[in-house]
């Protein structure tokens, strides 16, 4: 599969186009708008998810609630375009009209793609570069990455992003099944599992925006019961792991990645690392941990899949950075664009789209792409053969 997406965060809508989705799954608008609504929640956002509701149209590669095999055409409307139809109209505007409607930002902010981009596309009014820019884009990210989590549901494979840090604040992590982690996250306004932490993140969260500032945190994914074998050691680029890592760095703000463990492995022994390997009729191979995050030599080996993604507090501050006009070369405190002082709890959920799409993509590679029923037969005979191995 493959997918592109278009369009600006004040402009009049985002839109996503996928290549490749099987024919014959099952889907409906209602499956994407649900995790659509999911990233519009959580404690510390601001004024904009007021405004918007998002809610996709389907104007492609769907027809009567089943894929048809061509492409899928998803589009998001921004409801507040009609405030910005002026200043963001694709139509030419004389010099007269620009005076008027067209306010040119020529101050960078710190933290934000603004001045590299700007430099790199010439671009003198910084709108240009701002607007494309803008983590409004991970809204038709969650919903081309919730037409993956259909498929993988499909073939019984779970897929949920959940918070674990905010600030200094962490959670103990601990749920007994993908079940019970869904429904602990999605009953907390933080997305964290642990009640007492969540308490403390939301007055963290406070916190922060009382003193006008922004917090960040650390989201993470969790995978079951994919295939043994997703991904592959022959070459850099056919890794899997590698490919999700890519996929979760690029969403906006993500300045870190790890696979199980991650990061703490390289302070422990070997021995306190690595997953010993057991066998039973019943499963075949499987490990005794999961410290490797359900990936060797980059693939999958069957347990659970664990993807961390750490999140930089968002830029735009109450308490603004210096920067410096790109006109004029004076010296400024940065502009406001948004209001939200965390974001971390909508980040999960954009994680968790991102992970799910690099696997839905992996299975198909795999296990064909033209029907479901198909797919369904290869992955069934080939999980028999791997337990039988």
């Amino acid at each position: 599969m493959r997918f592109l997406t278009a369009g600006e965060s004040h402009g009049p809508e985002l839109t996503a186009i996928i290549e490749g989705v099987p024919s014959q799954l099952s889907i409906t608008a209602e499956q994407i708008n649900e995790h659509l609504q999911r990233r519009q929640k959580g404690y510390g956002r601001g004024r904009r998810m007021q405004i918007e509701t998002d809610r996709v149209r389907i104007t492609s590669g769907v027809r009567h609630g089943k894929t048809t095999g061509a492409p899928i055409t998803l589009i998001v409307e921004n409801k507040d375009w009609k405030h910005w139809d002026k200043i963001m109209g694709a139509a030419p505007i004389t010099d007269e009209e620009e005076k008027e409607v067209k306010r040119k930002l020529t101050k960078p902010r710190p933290g934000h793609a603004d001045l590299n981009g700007a430099i790199k596309y010439r671009h003198r009014d910084m709108r240009n570069v701002l607007e494309r820019s803008s983590a409004r884009e991970t809204t038709v990210r969650v919903a081309v990455g919730a037409v993956a989590q259909v498929l993988l549901e499909a073939f019984d494979i779970e897929v949920c992003g959940h918070v674990l840090e905010i600030g200094d604040v962490k959670s103990d992590g601990n749920f007994s099944t993908i079940k019970e982690l869904k429904e602990l996250s999605e009953a907390s306004e933080v997305r964290c599992v642990d009640e007492t932490a969540s308490e403390k993140m939301k007055r963290a969260i406070d916190e922060a925006k009382e003193n006008g500032d922004s917090i960040g945190g650390i989201v993470e994914v969790v995978a079951t019961n994919l295939p043994i074998g997703l991904g592959s050691y022959v070459q850099y680029d056919r890794k899997l792991d590698g490919k999700i890592a890519q996929a979760v760095m690029s969403i906006n703000a993500f300045k870190g990645v790890e696979i199980g463990i991650g990061f703490e492995a390289a302070r422990l022994l070997g021995s306190q690392v690595h997953d010993e390997i057991l066998h039973s009729e019943e499963k075949g191979f499987y490990r005794r941990t999961n410290r490797l995050g359900g990936f060797e030599g980059g693939m999958t080996n069957g347990m659970p899949v664990v993807v961390r993604g750490a999140m930089k507090p968002i830029p735009t501050l109450y308490k603004p950075l210096q920067s410096v006009d790109i006109e004029t070369k004076e010296v400024f405190s940065a502009s406001i664009e948004r209001s939200d002082s965390c974001a971390v709890p909508a980040a999960a959920v954009v994680c968790e789209a991102a992970v799910a799409w690099e696997l839905a993509n992996e299975l198909l590679g795999k296990f064909g792409s033209d029907t479901m029923e198909d797919i369904a037969q290869s992955i069934a005979d080939y999980n028999e053969k791997a337990r039988q191995f």
